[in-house]
C-alpha cells in the first residue's frame, strides 16, 4: 500500500466512524421520542438527519476519489467498497430514525395509549445490533459480526409479540386502531434498522474474509468461533 493511499484510507476510516456516531445519536434520540413520549426531540432528530445526508454524500465522493486515484486491489479495495455500502446503510438507518420520530410526534394526541411492553426492548436490541456491527467493523472482528446476525432472530420475535399485543388492543377497543397503527409502523421501522445492522455485519465479513454471505441462511453455523 502506498503512503498516500494509507493516509487517505485512515482519513476515510475516521470520517465513517464520526458519521456512524452521529447516526447512532440520531437513532437514540428517535427511540427516546417514541418510548419516553418526548415530543421535543422530534425536531432535533429531523435536523440531525440533514447533517447525516450531507455527510453521506461527502463520504461517497471520497470513496470514489480513492478508487479513481489509487486503483486499490485486494484488501484495500474491499475496505473502500465496504465503507461505501456501510455509508448507504447508515443513511437509511437515519431515515428510519426520522420515521420513528415522526410516528412519536403523531402519537402525541394519544397520551394514554398503552405502549407494548416489548417495544423498548426491541428498540434496544436493534441499537445493540448496530453498535456491535460497527464494533466489528472497527476491530475487524468476524466473531462479533456473526453475533449480530444471530441477534436479528430476537428482534423478529419481539416484533411478532408487539404485533400480537396491538391486534389484541384493537380487538378490545377499536377506537385505539389509529394509535396502534402508528406503533406498528414504528416497530416495523425498528425491525428494518435491525436488518440494516445485519447488512453491515455481512459487509464486515466480506471486508475481512472476501466472502459474500448474503442470502446464505446457514451462515452463523459456518463461524468456527460460534
Amino acid at each position: 500500500m502506498s503512503l498516500h493511499l494509507s493516509r487517505d484510507l485512515e482519513k476515510l476510516h475516521r470520517e465513517i466512524l464520526i458519521h456512524a456516531g452521529r447516526v447512532e445519536h440520531l437513532l437514540n434520540r428517535a427511540v427516546q421520542a417514541l418510548c419516553d413520549r418526548r415530543q421535543e426531540l422530534v425536531s432535533e432528530v429531523l435536523q440531525e438527519d440533514d447533517v447525516v445526508d450531507r455527510n453521506e454524500v461527502h463520504i461517497e465522493e471520497e470513496c470514489l476519489k480513492l478508487l479513481a486515484l489509487h486503483q486499490p486491489v485486494a484488501g484495500d479495495l474491499r475496505r473502500i467498497t465496504t465503507i461505501l455500502k456501510i455509508n448507504v446503510d447508515l443513511e437509511r438507518i437515519a431515515d428510519l430514525g426520522c420515521n420513528i420520530a415522526e410516528r412519536a410526534d403523531s402519537l402525541y394526541p394519544f397520551p394514554f395509549f398503552p405502549m407494548p411492553d416489548e417495544l423498548t426492548g426491541m428498540a434496544e436490541s436493534a441499537r445493540q445490533m448496530l453498535r456491535f456491527a460497527l464494533d466489528a467493523f472497527v476491530k475487524s472482528d468476524t466473531k462479533r459480526a456473526f453475533e449480530v446476525m444471530k441477534m436479528e432472530l430476537s428482534v423478529d420475535e419481539q416484533n411478532r409479540t408487539i404485533i400480537a399485543e396491538l391486534v389484541g388492543l384493537i380487538q378490545e377497543d377499536p377506537s385505539l386502531a389509529e394509535a396502534a397503527f402508528l406503533v406498528f409502523s414504528a416497530a416495523r421501522h425498528i425491525e428494518q434498522i435491525a436488518d440494516l445492522a445485519e447488512n453491515i455485519a455481512e459487509e464486515v465479513i466480506y471486508m475481512i474474509d472476501g466472502e459474500i454471505i448474503r442470502h446464505k441462511f446457514s451462515v452463523p453455523s459456518k463461524n468456527p468461533n460460534a
